[in-house]
């Protein structure tokens, strides 16, 4: 799409509000984290849109990373006033999550777009096997391993994540709970390290995306403008209809739907991939 037309740029719009609505609407249902929706949710539009394979994982990364840095603010203050974000642990583990972050967004801006959708659909795959097998309260230890264990733990989330375009939610709460963490402290925890992600992630993105050919109208670096724009309030209007919606729905199912979507949405993308050599 590298003209600038107005039927581009409205479809593009198009797109990118209803990328927020979805967004919304499952984060409301099963109260995860935008980035796990907002990235494989992109991924499908820009698809549609024909944007060019060599950036579309980028900017879908990208973009979804600048959407935690407001959605993630508000997470985070809301998630503190309640006493259920563990300072004591970022302060001993920020530096170890950015220095992840660094590494992590630096190999995504090198590496193409087709291993940058391998790694997000492995990932993907991952997660959506941890929440169809994994059974409620399991844990591993009854606390955070020591060191160097703990910040290589803090490393890969903080490298992984921001590879995949996610906040602290989706690999940070299954990692704290497994070592016997409350789930609310987990989950406010979580939210906590989505910005530690999100800030250096969003800058990196913004500085190798600059002048790459082939990204949608309207980006700056790998962050689109239009979807950094629309998505938020999209989200943040539609996640109440998920949250309504799920109160007349089994949870248990909820979570199986989703876990299907994920693995659906990993395999789908490494066949994408593997179509793209074999």
């Amino acid at each position: 799409m590298e003209d600038l037309s107005l039927l581009s740029i409205g479809l593009l719009a198009l797109a990118l509000l209803a990328t927020g609505v979805v967004a919304g609407i499952i984060a409301g249902l099963l109260g995860v984290g935008g980035g796990i929706v907002i990235v494989p949710v992109l991924y499908y539009m820009f698809t549609a849109l024909n944007i060019d394979q060599n950036v579309l994982m980028h900017v879908a990364v990208g973009t979804s990373l600048a959407t935690i840095l407001a959605t993630g603010s508000s997470s985070t203050l809301a998630h503190y006033k309640r006493g259920s974000v563990d300072m004591d642990l970022l302060k001993r583990w920020w530096w170890a999550i950015a220095l992840g972050v660094v590494v992590g967004a630096t190999l995504a801006g090198n590496i193409s777009g087709g291993a940058l959708t391998l790694v997000f659909g492995i990932v993907a795959l991952a997660v959506s096997a941890n929440m169809m097998f994994r059974k409620d309260g399991s844990h591993l230890a009854d606390k955070l391993p020591g060191s160097p264990i703990k910040e290589l733990l803090g490393f890969l989330i903080g490298g992984i994540s921001v590879m995949m375009g996610i906040g602290g939610g989706t690999l940070g709460v299954p990692t704290l709970t497994l070592f016997n963490y409350p789930i609310r402290k987990a989950v406010g925890t979580a939210a906590a390290i989505g910005l530690i992600i999100a800030v250096p992630g969003t800058l990196l993105s913004l500085y190798f995306g600059l002048d790459v050919d082939g990204r949608p109208p309207f980006s700056l670096g790998y962050v689109n403008l239009i979807g950094f724009i629309l998505i938020i309030p999209a989200s943040t209007y539609s996640a109440p209809l998920g949250a309504k919606i799920a109160h007349s729905i089994d949870p248990s199912k909820l979570k199986l739907i989703f876990a299907l979507f994920l693995g659906f949405t990993g395999l789908r993308m490494i066949y994408d991939v593997a179509g793209l050599y074999f």
